[in-house]
């Protein structure tokens, strides 16, 4: 198993249990105390990543143009999925492909003929776990002209698409092809049909950007399954809940315990990899040149240039007391380890059908955690 597995495995087991130490809580409601255990914030972890996906989201909103935008979404082949997946370290290769090739054509005056901007995130995971990896970028529609002062919008007659998903596809897989080759010079790379097309569309985001904003959101600190979605687990099977993207009908599937470990632990990136990429105008070198376009593409009769950020601070109601209900539990002190141990051993011993964790908001124990 990679270092990585390991970690993930160890910090998702350990998460919300005595393990990782906690906090002692009272509520001024009903006088009940709980102790709300630490989460692990292992990005493979099901149960954390909230408070980080809200954070990242409210960030990314500021960073938001009064623009149309495009959603952008490339992938690799079915031969060329084991590879990569063997060989993460072309990862980053596929990201700058999918940039490059879009850039590209889009510097082209017969398409768009500017400077463009895209936020990349990349995903791994089908519905079922399965590896599939590919990209989402979200585009604004239109970018800076070659004096890099004048903003030039998509034409009306392209709104439905920035680029061709044809010649995207094309240009991709020669740039994608070409990079991981160099990154790879003695891995022999499996033979691809010409006649086969790699799947590539660039289409208007029609649900508005900041739903598609909060639908990459789910891939930047979430993991590929959630803690409930998995329905049952017996002694050699676990049983989990997925939509069908055919049908879009709910539907269960039973694997072996060692099987869903291996479809679940390929999706723990490597140690310091990033999910999400930023390039072109939208990254942090032009910060000053996005401000600018902000300003300058905002109506004069509008408030403010960008829907505000949710502030999760300021937002986040108190506590909720897992007795009553009500949004009243204070934390009194920082529990060790030791002490976690002692107090579960107690409940448990007294009361061994009592659960060993209290129910809590989601957000609760990452914000409570250890620093």
């Amino acid at each position: 198993m990679l270092p990585s597995h390991r970690s993930a495995l160890g910090a998702t087991n350990a998460c919300r249990t005595p393990m990782l130490g906690g906090h002692l809580a009272k509520c001024t409601a009903c006088g009940q105390e709980h102790v709300l255990y630490h989460s692990c914030r292992n990005r493979a972890c099901p149960q954390c990543g909230h408070d980080a996906t809200t954070r990242w989201l409210a960030k990314q909103r500021q960073l938001l143009l009064p623009v149309p935008y495009f959603h952008v979404v490339l992938t690799l082949p079915s031969e060329l999925r084991r590879l990569v997946r063997s060989h993460q370290k072309v990862l980053p290769v596929l990201f700058r492909a999918a940039f490059h090739s879009l850039a590209t054509l889009c510097s082209d005056p017969h398409f768009l003929g500017a400077k463009i901007g895209a936020l990349a995130v990349l995903h791994t995971w089908t519905r079922t776990l399965e590896w599939h990896p590919h990209v989402h970028l979200l585009v604004p529609g239109g970018g800076l002209a070659a004096d890099r002062r004048t903003w030039k919008a998509v034409p009306q007659r392209k709104q439905a698409f920035i680029v061709p998903g044809r010649a995207l596809a094309k240009h991709f897989r020669g740039r994608f092809l070409h990079l991981a080759r160099r990154a790879l010079p003695s891995v022999k790379f499996p033979d691809i049909p010409w006649s086969k097309r790699w799947v590539a569309f660039a289409k208007p985001v029609v649900q508005g950007r900041e739903q598609v904003l909060e639908y990459l959101g789910r891939y930047v600190h979430r993991t590929a399954l959630s803690s409930s979605a998995i329905v049952a687990n017996g002694e050699q099977t676990v049983t989990f809940r997925y939509t069908d993207s055919q049908t879009h009908q709910r539907k269960t599937m039973t694997l072996p315990a060692k099987e869903f470990l291996r479809r679940f632990l390929q999706h723990v990136p490597p140690k310091g990899f990033h999910r999400v990429r930023s390039f072109g105008l939208l990254h942090p070198e032009h910060r000053q040149t996005l401000r600018r376009l902000q300003f300058l593409l905002t109506p004069p009769k509008a408030t403010e240039t960008v829907s505000a950020p949710a502030n999760s601070q300021q937002t986040k109601a108190a506590f909720t007391c897992p007795h009553c209900s009500k949004p009243a539990l204070l934390l009194v002190r920082r529990l060790s380890v030791a002490e976690c141990i002692a107090r579960d051993n107690a409940i448990h011993s007294a009361s061994p059908t009592l659960a060993r964790a209290p129910p809590v908001e989601p957000d609760t124990a990452a914000t409570v955690g250890p620093s």
